[in-house]
């Protein structure tokens, strides 16, 4: 993609504030007519410092690439952070990666943009650097949750400490559409389908901090969307063991195992609970259905 125009950033979560970004970078690629890509980095930084995860991943690379061909980008370049990379000053940012290795002929960052060794590069000096070696540069500015702007601007932390709280509904208004997870449906103990609920098991990113509880949730596969009250946790009254995703389909019979899902987190139900009897849990498994029904019916 020698000449792209791209949209720098970690992109985690493809909030309100990051589509902000990348629908200039599309405006200003089809003002100058050339291809527009996101150019993002694996490890995530703060995983790469910290030499472990830390980070509370909200979108996987394979999900990332999935929605930004969505939003009609012609590509996703993935730079690998390491030392090497994390070891160039801004200037060679520029020069080694910018130019001489993407070619790029424009460039479109966040006002928050950093970047180079201990991130000295600003967005002031990528505009006096494509001024000089002349790559269109566009900065956008702060997107704050609101259209009032009177909350914080947009980002993945706040989005993060939502999903931390269960608060489903918040990350959905801070991303600008419901937080979403792809997985390969498992196998699981099948204990579910014992008790009159089977159940899509999904193992999540082991960084995935969601709140344990039960949701209202969409599942979409094979280019088809079914509503859904999920699990996710350590289930309590069986076996308290790994967290795991496990999606009840609601009005569904048929075979998962071994699809790749999306699913969609419309709502919060209940915090997980250990209950003194199956019959207890299955009581109250079926008031979960109800409400998820009733929550996805808005």
């Amino acid at each position: 993609m020698d000449g792209a125009v791209v949209a720098i950033g970690n992109f985690d979560g493809l909030h309100r504030g990051h589509r902000g970004v990348i629908a200039r970078a599309k405006a200003l690629a089809a003002k100058l007519g050339k291809p527009c890509a996101v150019l993002t980095f694996e490890p995530h930084p703060a995983d790469f410092f910290a030499k472990k995860s830390v980070i509370f991943r909200l979108t996987s690379r394979e999900a990332k690439a999935a929605f930004l061909q969505r939003l009609g980008l012609d590509g996703m370049i993935v730079l690998t952070f390491d030392a090497a990379l994390s070891g160039l000053t801004a200037q060679q940012f520029v020069d080694d990666v910018l130019l001489r290795r993407l070619g790029v002929s424009g460039v479109v960052a966040g006002y928050d943009f950093h970047f180079g060794a201990k991130r000295l590069g600003t967005p002031e000096f990528l505009k006096s650097e494509g001024a000089r070696q002349n790559f269109a540069v566009d900065i956008v500015e702060r997107i704050a949750q609101d259209d009032e702007g009177a909350l914080d601007a947009v980002s993945s932390t706040a989005t993060r400490a939502a999903l931390e709280a269960g608060d489903v509904a918040l990350a959905a208004r801070l991303l600008g559409h419901p937080w979403f997870v792809e997985g390969e449906v498992i196998h699981g103990r099948k204990v579910g389908r014992t008790i009159g609920f089977p159940t899509a098991n999904i193992a999540l990113d082991p960084s995935c901090r969601l709140r344990h509880g039960i949701y209202a949730v969409t599942l979409t596969v094979d280019g088809a969307t079914h509503k859904g009250a999920a699990n996710f946790g350590k289930r309590p009254t069986f076996d308290d063991g790994p967290p795991l995703l496990e999606v009840y389909v609601l009005d569904f019979d048929g075979d998962l195992y071994g699809k790749t899902v999306e699913v969609a987190f419309i709502g919060f139900i209940r915090a997980e609970a250990k209950f003194d009897s199956v019959e207890a849990l299955v009581a109250q498994m079926h008031a979960d259905v109800a409400e998820a029904r009733r929550i996805l019916a808005r």
